[in-house]
């Protein structure tokens, strides 16, 4: 039988963390979030490895506490007109070993109260990663088709997701038949699923089927941007 890596602990700290974002609500509760929230989440990163190695040897599931796949509960208020100091979800990126940031390809976990999700994809990449994507969409158009049109991708993501700009960039042909996929700045698949998913033993295997899946679409993109995959 597989493992169970999260409680509701995690989703109650979560919930009571939305209603109570401050520092010292925090460090009051902060062995919560050790017990419940950070550790369950770095073992999960862990056991990922192994099934990842077998989707692309590329990516990293990096289990450590700090720089690894997980990403910090402290949000960046500098530029935020909201200065609550916490996320109230808690995430992880596993993303391409060229990568240094969260705009890399990457596979993506988010676990939040109501509003759980996978995702694969790249967010917000650089001009020239969004070229050469779009230039990659021009030129095999066929294939970017029949990724999406596959059953098990369609089943599992119905469509590709991402914020686009209001007109197909210069260079493109407006009339292409892709072109609202040539305006995305954002290219990613998502998943979303009810919490009690994360609290199953079959959540890690849940996992693993979605990465898998989301598979060809991954290649597509991280071989456009000229990374190994």
């Amino acid at each position: 039988m597989s493992k169970v890596f999260f409680t509701h602990h995690l989703f109650d700290f979560l919930a009571e963390l939305e209603k109570n974002n401050t520092r010292d609500w925090f460090n009051t509760n902060k062995y919560r979030y050790i017990e419940y929230v950070r550790e369950p989440m770095l073992d999960f990163i862990e056991a990922l490895g192994k099934p990842l190695l077998e989707i692309s040897e590329y990516f990293v599931a990096d289990p450590r506490g700090n720089g690894g796949s997980m990403f910090r509960i402290y949000r960046d208020t500098r530029f935020s007109k909201d200065k609550t100091p916490y996320k109230t979800h808690v995430s992880m990126q596993l993303r391409h070993e060229a990568g240094r940031d969260a705009h890399a390809p990457g596979f993506y976990l988010q676990l939040k109260p109501g509003g759980c999700t996978l995702s694969g994809g790249i967010y917000r990449g650089d001009n020239a990663a969004l070229n050469m994507i779009r230039e990659r969409i021009v030129a095999k158009t066929e294939q970017w088709d029949s990724l999406q049109s596959d059953s098990i991708f369609a089943q599992s993501f119905g469509h590709i997701y991402g914020e686009g700009l209001k007109r197909v960039p210069r260079g493109f042909d407006k009339q292409h038949p892709c072109a609202e996929d040539l305006k995305r700045k954002t290219f990613f698949v998502r998943y979303e699923f009810d919490d009690e998913l994360a609290l199953s033993n079959e959540f890690i295997s849940e996992t693993t089927r979605l990465f898998s899946a989301a598979s060809p679409f991954m290649h597509f993109i991280t071989s456009a941007i000229g990374l190994r995959y």
